[in-house]
């Protein structure tokens, strides 16, 4: 995560490192979460992390790099992705980014990594 430098910013990373040491929970363990932080719904969730996107003039790399929803599990994250993608602009020129979950044999490193760290 990457932090500006303003006041909001400083007390949100002040925050984070409480909850590190786990001088913010209470007797039962539980976290106070901010209500600024608190979204009830999907949607309110990606207009939160990604206002505008809708419009087509800001959806270039920097944008996707400074505007991230981190998931603990996979199936989240294809929800979120999937309601993201819903919110583009059908007009807009589209680009296939593609992953990588194996190697081939001929580049030399195939069996540098187990199968775990590609899955």
């Amino acid at each position: 995560m990457c932090l500006g430098h303003s006041e909001a910013d400083n007390q949100h990373a002040q925050w984070l490192l409480e909850i590190g040491a786990r001088s913010t929970m209470d007797d039962n363990e539980m976290i106070q979460v901010p209500q600024s932080m608190v979204r009830v719904n999907l949607n309110g969730l990606i207009n939160r992390i990604y206002p505008g996107i809708d419009n087509s003039r800001t959806q270039d790399d920097q944008y996707f790099l400074d505007h991230i929803i981190l998931c603990p599990r996979n199936d989240q994250v294809h929800d979120i992705n999937e309601a993201i993608l819903q919110q583009f602009n059908p007009t807009a020129e589209v680009h296939m980014l593609r992953s990588v979950d194996s190697m081939s044999k001929e580049d030399g490193m195939h069996y540098a990594y187990p199968a775990e760290f590609l899955h």
